[in-house]
Formats: structure tokens, C-alpha cells, sequence
């Protein structure tokens, strides 16, 4: 066996150069480069292996750990898994910037491999700078923070260890249900260590993503159900795209007559005005979708966790309803008591479809009921989309000028704020894979660097920013990377001067309302009264590199969105726009937790309304 003398980061990189992934017959090249911000502790080893290992892994510098981790997540997601982006940082702040991305992506079940330095593996400088002390473990490090969020964690003592590790790693990372972040920590003597590798370590190794075909009792067992049923409704999540299932979704709910409601992850996998697509469900779904949720008689779910949002905190469908639940993990296929079926889901729906045909299966919709549902709120989301205040800008009516203004194939970008209920009521998927909205973790901060990613992913589209002032300030540092690697991406800011999404959950609940808007101090009461903060992000943006503007009015952002699209480099758009001028709850209801007692009565008022919805939710 012939061997090669590399450093552990050396042959880190070479490795990870020479994999691949295969989905049914497409080759696709796995590890796309490397995202991170050098350090003491990884400068001189994953730096000079970067530097001087002879890889064609690009090296892309970040300006936060927690933004480049996100352009690694979103660049994920808009390959659907099938590419991704590792992420190198220093110890202690750098490592631990990271741990909060690391869990949206193992929360969103999205691909991404950490690769943080760590403290010496030899203890002689004894205590490094930036190692945080336990003086009843001394083998701890700030990276064993990454244990809970990730899907797999090592650490690499010695360089021979790193084969194994390795191995292990691509195993989670290219597995459909138990992927997510994978942390490996580097200690930085150990990335220096040289080592005798044998060379068939770094062959080009070809990663088969096999499609898992469901068991036929399984699908026996669903149809079985389906059957049963008059008033069955489909809720598609997520993994309908990650199995390229959105024609088989399609061809399935047109063939059984079975209206389709969406995630926010699921959202696009059939076009808006698709006939059977009746909209999102759940706390932030349509009026239709949550209407028909309440009077079905069966649930097919396919490719969801079934998380509280889309369940309106098990409210949103009848207590007994029975529920199908079309999975690849195991955890998710078994929630709400559902009748599992573990399977990649194009070829599942394949398989019930053709059972269902078999036995001439229909639903028994009343005549017209899914059209005329569906073309009622087709007119409410044209009529919030009109909305044109005197005194400013409405959410809603900007959005319907986003909406018809910028490319049909152009992706959008968001995570937080009360846009997302906005735009998963609201917003018109006009082709596949446009809409990119990470709410597994709903992490503010996303989304410029979710953009990023983004474009990475997919260079020859049109890439937008939907971000709250409140999510744009936590963390835009990628858009510094975006002129850097001459990536445009335009960024909508949508100014209501605050944290309004959980101001008006806040009041909704008996309070007031305080803590949530930016307002100076007026008093010494310890609550934040006075005027509201006033913030140029058009000069901010301008600082960064980035070209800005900042319409008043509809027409006025009308004409810029056009404007903005032959222009090069990142663009900014700043738009102040009214709170409380998006979308209602339409039906739906999300437990939060009210207090029991409490000097307001509103308070206690609100406690009663949610023991009441509590009472009538499903228990499990």
C-alpha cells in the first residue's frame, strides 16, 4: 500500500476534495469549498493546507461565523442537500458564533460540516488563549457545545483518527434522515501533526443516495386508510422537494381529487394557482387551507415533522382525525399517532397511487367546494396585496408589488420577523424552488446570508432578501462577502422600527405592549416609551458597498425593483412601512404560554381563551 506524508489538515482537504454524491443516475461533486474566518487556531494548519494543499477547494472569508454557517445551510437547501459548504474557524468565540447555525441546520435537516480548532491536544500551553477552563473535566472545550445541536461530533486527538472520523461524517451528512450539522474539532497542534496516509484514503468516493421504497403491508396499510376516507387532505412539507416529488405530488392530488396545503418548507411544490393547492395551514396558512383542515377525515402527510406552526399547536385538525404520515425518519413518520410509512416520498406516492387507481379510488369533495375555497382566497390575498395606506406603506401591498415585479424564476429569502406568516399566506409561487424560507429554527439573521448561499447555489437567478429591521440588524456582516466574491443579491428591509412580530403577539396576550419597538428611553420606569429610534439603512448599506434605495411609495418601489435589476454588486432597498399592516391569524391559534395570575385582567382573559384551545387541541 503506497502512503503519502500529509498534515491532518492537509489530508482533510484532500479528502473531502474527492467526494461525491449520485441520485438516480446524476453524479454531483459533494464538498463545493471552504467558508471561514482564520484564527490562532486554525491559521497555520487548515490556513496552510488551504493555502499551500494543492485542493481545488476554494476558500470564501466570512465576516461572522454564524453568517457563513448560514450561506453553508441555504446553499444546502437550494441544492436540496445534494452540495454543501464546510466551515473553518478558530476556538473559543469563533467556534462557539457557530453553534447556533449548527442547530438551524440540524433542526432543517440540512448538510453542513463544522470544522472549528479546538485547544491542543498535547495541554502544554496550559491555559491557550480563548480556552475556557473546567476544573472537573479537563478534556471539555467551548466545541462541546456543539454536542447537542449536531448529528454527529468528534474530535480528532491524533491525525490517524481523522480516517475514521471522516467516514463517519459522510455517512450523516449524505443520510436523508439523520443529517444535519456534523462538527469535527481540530485541536491546532494536531492539524499541524504530519502522518503516513495511505493514498486510497483520498480516492474519489462516489456517496449512492439511494431512493428507500416503501414496505408493501406499509403502503397496504395507507391505502387501506386513504380509502376510508371522503374528505382526505394532503399537507406537503419539505422532503416532497428533497425528493424531486413536487410531479408525483401533483399528478397524485389531480388523479384522487385531494386538495394540497403546505409548510413553509413544502411551499412551492405545487404553483399558487394550481387548482388543488388551497394555500399553507396552520398558524401562519391560508383561510382555505385551515377551513378544509378542520372538516377532513384524513391527513396525508408527506415529507413534514408536523411541527407546531403547521398543526396550529395540534388545534388546526380534528382531535381524531387519522393521520398518514409518508417519512424517511422514523421520528417525524410516527408523530400525531400516524399510521407510518418510511419511505423516500416520490416513490411512495408512486406506489399508493397505483393501489389507489386500482380500487378507483375519488374523494367526495362537494361539487365546486375546493374552486370556490380556493378562488375566495385568491381574492382576500388580492385585496391585502392592494393595500396602499396615505400615511405610508402597507406590508402587505409592498409585498404584492415584490411579488409582480421581480423575475418568476427569482428565489426569496427569509427566516423570521411576521414576514414569514405574511409570505406563506400570501406570496404567488410561480415556478418551483423560488421560495426559500428556513423556519425550522426561525432564526433572525438568516436571511442576507441565507441569500448568499442562495446565489451560490444557483448563480444564474435572481436572489432576494425579505428581512425585518429587527433580523437585519442581528447579522448582515455576508453582505461585506457579497461584494468581495461580486455576488448580487438585493436585500428588501422592511422598517417598522422594531421587533413588531412579538410586539403584537405581546398585546395579543393582555399586555400592552413594551420591549419590542425601538424607542429611546424616556423615564426611569424601566420600560423603553420614548420616540422611536430613527436608523438610515441606507447609509449603512452604502458603508458596506452595497448600491441602496429607499421608495416611499408603491409606484416609487415599483420603478426601483426594475432599476435595481441591471444593477451590479448587492443592492439594498430600504422601505419604512407601517406595523400592524400584514396578516391576520386567519382561523388559527399558536400556544405560547399565558400567565395564570396577573395584575392585568386582559391577561387573565387571554389565559381563559388559551385553556379553552387547549381543551379542544389533540393530545398527542
Amino acid at each position: 500500500m503506497t502512503n503519502i506524508r500529509l498534515t491532518m489538515a492537509q489530508a482533510l482537504l484532500r479528502f473531502l476534495d474527492q467526494q461525491y454524491v449520485e441520485l438516480d443516475g446524476q453524479e454531483y461533486k459533494f464538498v463545493q469549498g471552504i467558508i471561514g474566518i482564520f484564527g490562532h487556531g486554525n491559521v497555520t494548519g487548515m490556513g496552510e493546507a488551504l493555502e499551500y494543499g494543492g485542493t481545488g477547494l476554494p476558500y470564501i472569508q466570512g465576516h461572522n461565523e454564524q453568517g457563513m454557517v448560514h450561506t453553508a445551510v441555504a446553499y444546502a437547501k437550494q441544492r436540496n442537500r445534494l452540495g454543501i459548504y464546510a466551515c473553518t474557524t478558530s476556538i473559543g468565540p469563533g467556534a462557539l458564533n457557530m453553534v447556533t447555525a449548527a442547530a438551524v441546520a440540524t433542526v432543517n435537516r440540512i448538510p453542513v460540516l463544522l470544522l472549528p480548532g479546538d485547544i491542543f491536544a498535547c495541554r502544554q500551553p496550559d491555559p491557550v488563549l480563548q480556552q475556557i477552563e473546567v476544573p472537573a473535566d479537563y478534556t471539555v472545550s467551548v466545541n462541546d457545545a456543539f454536542r447537542p445541536v449536531s448529528r454527529f461530533f468528534d474530535r480528532i486527538l491524533r491525525p490517524e483518527q481523522l480516517m475514521t472520523s471522516l467516514i463517519q461524517a459522510m455517512r450523516v451528512l449524505t443520510d436523508p434522515a439523520d443529517t444535519g450539522a456534523v462538527t469535527i474539532a481540530l485541536p491546532q497542534d494536531v492539524q499541524t501533526e504530519a502522518y503516513d496516509y495511505p493514498e486510497i484514503f483520498f480516492r474519489k468516493r462516489v456517496h449512492h443516495l439511494s431512493r428507500r421504497p416503501p414496505a408493501r403491508e406499509d403502503v397496504l396499510r395507507a391505502v387501506e386508510s386513504i380509502q376510508k376516507s371522503k374528505r382526505p387532505l394532503i399537507i406537503a412539507g419539505g422532503g416532497v422537494h428533497y425528493s424531486f416529488a413536487a410531479d408525483a405530488l401533483r399528478a397524485f392530488s389531480e388523479e384522487f381529487k385531494i386538495p394540497v396545503t403546505e409548510t413553509q418548507a413544502g411551499k412551492g411544490a405545487l404553483t399558487w394557482d394550481h387548482e388543488w393547492n388551497v394555500g399553507g395551514i396552520g398558524v401562519t396558512g391560508s383561510l382555505a387551507g385551515n377551513r378544509l383542515a378542520k372538516s377532513c377525515d384524513l391527513v396525508i402527510a408527506v415529507g413534514t415533522r408536523l411541527a407546531d406552526f403547521t398543526t396550529a399547536s395540534k388545534t388546526a385538525l380534528p382531535a381524531d382525525v387519522s393521520v398518514v404520515s409518508i417519512n424517511v425518519c422514523r421520528v417525524d413518520a410516527v408523530k400525531m399517532d400516524a399510521c407510518p410509512v418510511m419511505s423516500d416520498a416520490l416513490l411512495c406516492l408512486q406506489a399508493i397511487g397505483d393501489a389507489l387507481k386500482q380500487r378507483g379510488y375519488q374523494s367526495e369533495y362537494e361539487e365546486g367546494e375546493i374552486r370556490d375555497a380556493k378562488g375566495a382566497w385568491n381574492e382576500e390575498v388580492t385585496r391585502l396585496y392592494s393595500q396602499d395606506p396615505q400615511n405610508g406603506l402597507s406590508q402587505t401591498g409592498a409585498l404584492g408589488v415584490i411579488n409582480e415585479a421581480i423575475e418568476p424564476d427569482a428565489v426569496i429569502v427569509n427566516a423570521s420577523g411576521s414576514l414569514p406568516g405574511d409570505l406563506h399566506r400570501l406570496w404567488r409561487v410561480r415556478v418551483p424552488r423560488t421560495y426559500h424560507l428556513e423556519y425550522g429554527f426561525s432564526c433572525m439573521g438568516y436571511e442576507v446570508a441565507g441569500a448568499l448561499g442562495a446565489k451560490f447555489a444557483e448563480p444564474e437567478k435572481s436572489v432576494y432578501a425579505l428581512a425585518g429591521d429587527g433580523g437585519y440588524l442581528m447579522l448582515h456582516s455576508e453582505l461585506l462577502t457579497c461584494v468581495q466574491e461580486g455576488k448580487k443579491i438585493t436585500v428588501i428591509i422592511f422598517d417598522n422600527s422594531g421587533y413588531q412580530c412579538i410586539h403584537n403577539l405581546q398585546r395579543a396576550h393582555g399586555s400592552m405592549g413594551f420591549g419590542n419597538e425601538f424607542r429611546h428611553r424616556a423615564d426611569s420606569s424601566g420600560l423603553l416609551t420614548g420616540t422611536p429610534v430613527s436608523i438610515d439603512f441606507s447609509r449603512y448599506a452604502q458603508a458596506l458597498g452595497a448600491k441602496t434605495y429607499a421608495p416611499q411609495t408603491l409606484a416609487e418601489l415599483r420603478s426601483v425593483l426594475e432599476r435595481a435589476k441591471a444593477d451590479e454588486g448587492p443592492v439594498v432597498i430600504e422601505l419604512k412601512v407601517l406595523p400592524g399592516t400584514g396578516t391576520d391569524n386567519y382561523e388559527s391559534w399558536w400556544r405560547v404560554g399565558v400567565a395564570e395570575v396577573s395584575n392585568s385582567g386582559k391577561v387573565v382573559d387571554a389565559h381563559r381563551v388559551a385553556v379553552e384551545h387547549i381543551a379542544n387541541a389533540r393530545p398527542y
